[in-house]
C-alpha cells in the first residue's frame, strides 16, 4: 500500500529521529497565547460562561447560560471546562484548554493513523499540514465547541480506518472499530446527532460505491453498539428526566430545523465553504489539489481503501453542510484530519522541485498580504475605531512576515530536494502566522469584550446587588463579573429558557423602570442608543463607564 520509498522519503525517516524537538517546539507555539487574547464576542463568551455557572452551581446536569436553562448543545465540553475551572481557576487560557488539547491531540492522532496506513513520514506530513492549516489551527485556539466535536469526529475516522485495515488481525480490527463507536458518541456528547450521523453516513456511501457490503460482517454492532450508548445515552436521559421539554427542543429545534430552516439566521449560498476551505488549509493550497487529484488517480485495492474512504468522508461531509440552512466556517473542521492525511501519503514521494513550485503562490500571497496591512485601517466603524485597527497592525505585519519569511525558506529547501525541511518549514510558517493573526485580535478586544470595562466596573460591583442588562445581553460580561445579569426586554437564544423560567427576567422596560427607581443600589449595562432612550425618559442613571458598545450605569445617591 505505501509503494516503494523514494530517496526523499528515506532522508525524511532519517530526519525523524528529532521529531520529539519538533513536537516540543509546536506545544509551545501552539499553547503560547491562550491567556493572553481577552474572551470576545458571542462564542468565546457564551462557552466560558456556561460552565462557569455549572461549576459555581454544583448543577452538572442542565447546562445553563446566565443562569438560564440553555439546551442548544450536549455537555462534554462544558464538563471539561468546568472541570478545568475547578482545579486551575476561572482563566481565559482554561476557558480556551479544551479546544486547544483536543486540536493538539488531533495531530497526534493524524499522525499515529496515518503512519499505520501510510508509513511514518506520511503520518509526520500529515500531522505536519493539519497542525499549520489556516483553520484548524485558528479554531483550536478560538473558545468554540467546533474543536472538541472535530477531534472525536477524527476518533471515529481513525477507528474506522484502522479498524477496516485488513493488514489487522481481527480482534485489532474489532478493537478500533469500538474506539471509533466511543468517538462517535464522544461527538455525540460534543454537539449532537452528526456524531454518529456523518461517520455513519460516509460508512453506508462507501460501501455502496465500493459494493463492498461484507465490511458490515466486520462490525461490531452489538459491542460497540453498547459503548457507543453506554457513553452517550446517560446524560441524554437525565437531562430528559429532569427536563420534559429537553427532547423535543434538542433533537427537533436544534437539528432538523436548524439544517432544514434559516431559523438561526445562517443561511449562506451554496458555495460558501468554498473560499473557506481554500483560505482555511493555507498554506497547503496547491498540496490539496495535487493530493486530491494524485488520489483520484491512485489503483483502487481490493481490500478496504483508506485512501477512497478520506476522499468520500470529506466530500460528504463538506457538500452535507453546503446544503444546510445554518452555515458557519467551522463546521467544516471535521474534513480536514481527513484532507492532512491525503497531503501527508502525497507529499512522502512528492518531489522536491516539485513542491517548491507548490510552495511559491505561499510566499507571493504573504507579500501581498504584507503590502496591503494598512489598508485594515479603513475597516474603521463606529463600533471599532481606526485607533484600534492601527494598535493591530504590528501583529498582523508579523504574521505576514512570518509566512513571507518561513514559504521562501521552505521553497530554497525544497528545491535542493530537501523535502523533509521545506515540509516542517512551512508547517511552522503556517503555524505561527495563523497564532500572530489570531493573537492580533486582541487589539480590538475594546470593541469586542467587556474585560476593559469590567476593571473600571469593579469598584461598583457589591454582593448580590441587583445588576440588569438592558435591550441585549454581553456574552462576556458574566465570566469577567463572575455572576449572572437579569436581562431586560431582551431574549434571543434564551428564549426557550425563559419561557420555561420566566421569572428570571423582567419583559418589560416600564418593570425596569419601576425596579430601577425603588431599588437601594443597582447596577445596569445598555447599548448607547437605549442609553440615550431612557435618560430621555429622565430614568435616573449615574454613568460609571462606556465604550463605543456599552453603557454601564448605576442608581444615583439616594
Amino acid at each position: 500500500m505505501n509503494g516503494s520509498p523514494s530517496i526523499s522519503t528515506l532522508s525524511a525517516e532519517r530526519a525523524l529521529r528529532g521529531w520529539w524537538v519538533v513536537l516540543l517546539a509546536a506545544l509551545v507555539i501552539w499553547g503560547a497565547n491562550l491567556e493572553y487574547r481577552k474572551l470576545a464576542l458571542s462564542d468565546e463568551g457564551r462557552y466560558s460562561e456556561i460552565p462557569r455557572y455549572m461549576a459555581q452551581s454544583g448543577d452538572w446536569l442542565t447546562p445553563r447560560l446566565n443562569g438560564i436553562k440553555y439546551f442548544e448543545k450536549p455537555p462534554l465540553q462544558y464538563w471539561a471546562t468546568a472541570a478545568a475551572y475547578e482545579v486551575f481557576g476561572e482563566h481565559q487560557w482554561t476557558a480556551r484548554l479544551w479546544p486547544a488539547l483536543t486540536g493538539f491531540a488531533g495531530l497526534l492522532l493524524v499522525f499515529f493513523a496515518g503512519a499505520r496506513i501510510y508509513g511514518t513520514v506520511a503520518g509526520f506530513y500529515a500531522a505536519l499540514v493539519l497542525g499549520s492549516s489556516l483553520l484548524y489551527a485558528g479554531m483550536a485556539h478560538i473558545l468554540t465547541l467546533d474543536m472538541g466535536n472535530a477531534f472525536f469526529m477524527t476518533m471515529a475516522l481513525a477507528g474506522i480506518l484502522l479498524g477496516f485495515d485488513a493488514r489487522a488481525d481481527a480482534l485489532a480490527r474489532k478493537r478500533w472499530l469500538q474506539f471509533a463507536a466511543a468517538g462517535c458518541a464522544l461527538a455525540m456528547l460534543s454537539k449532537g446527532l452528526i456524531g454518529i450521523v456523518l461517520p455513519g453516513a460516509v460508512v453506508v456511501l462507501y460501501m455502496l460505491l465500493r459494493r463492498d457490503f461484507g465490511l458490515l460482517r466486520k462490525i461490531p454492532f452489538i459491542s460497540g453498539g453498547l459503548i457507543f450508548f453506554a457513553i452517550c445515552a446517560p446524560w441524554f436521559i437525565a437531562v430528559s428526566l429532569v427536563n420534559p421539554e429537553f427532547p423535543q427542543f434538542f433533537f427537533i429545534h436544534e437539528h432538523f430545523q436548524r439544517y432544514t430552516t434559516t431559523v438561526h439566521q445562517r443561511y449562506q449560498p451554496w458555495y460558501y465553504f468554498i473560499p473557506i476551505l481554500l483560505l482555511g488549509i493555507l498554506p497547503w493550497l496547491l498540496p490539496l489539489v495535487d493530493a486530491l487529484l494524485s488520489a483520484l488517480r491512485r489503483a483502487r485495492s481490493r481490500e478496504f481503501d483508506p485512501t477512497l474512504f478520506l476522499l468520500i468522508w470529506s466530500g460528504f461531509i463538506f457538500v452535507f453542510f453546503s446544503i444546510s440552512d445554518s452555515k458557519l466556517p467551522s463546521y467544516i473542521l471535521p474534513i480536514f484530519p481527513a484532507l492532512a492525511l491525503l497531503m501527508g501519503r502525497r507529499l512522502a514521494d512528492i518531489g522536491g522541485r516539485a513542491l517548491a513550485w507548490q510552495l511559491l503562490p505561499v510566499a507571493l500571497l504573504a507579500a501581498v498580504g504584507f503590502y496591503f496591512v494598512p489598508y485594515t485601517e479603513r475597516l474603521a466603524s463606529a463600533a471599532i475605531p481606526a485607533a484600534l485597527y492601527r494598535a493591530q497592525t504590528p501583529w498582523l505585519y508579523a504574521a505576514a512576515g512570518a509566512l513571507l519569511i518561513g514559504s521562501v525558506i521552505a521553497i530554497v529547501l525544497a528545491w535542493r530536494s530537501k523535502t523533509n525541511g521545506a515540509v516542517v518549514a512551512c508547517a511552522f510558517a503556517g503555524l505561527v502566522t495563523t497564532q500572530l493573526a489570531v493573537t492580533s485580535e486582541d487589539a480590538l478586544s475594546p470593541a469586542h469584550s467587556t474585560y476593559h470595562l469590567v476593571k473600571q466596573l469593579a469598584p461598583y460591583l457589591k454582593p448580590d446587588v441587583p445588576f440588569y442588562s438592558v435591550g441585549s445581553y454581553e456574552q462576556t460580561l458574566p465570566f469577567y463579573i463572575k455572576r449572572t445579569v437579569t436581562l431586560v426586554d431582551y431574549q434571543d437564544e434564551m428564549a426557550f429558557g425563559l419561557e420555561h423560567e420566566p421569572q428570571r427576567w423582567v419583559p418589560k422596560i416600564a418593570e425596569f423602570e419601576a425596579l430601577w427607581n425603588t431599588a437601594p443600589y443597582a447596577l445596569a449595562v445598555m447599548g448607547p442608543e437605549k442609553y440615550q432612550e431612557l435618560a430621555a425618559a429622565n430614568l435616573p442613571m449615574q454613568l460609571i463607564a462606556r465604550d463605543t458598545e456599552r453603557v454601564f450605569v448605576r442608581t444615583p445617591a439616594r
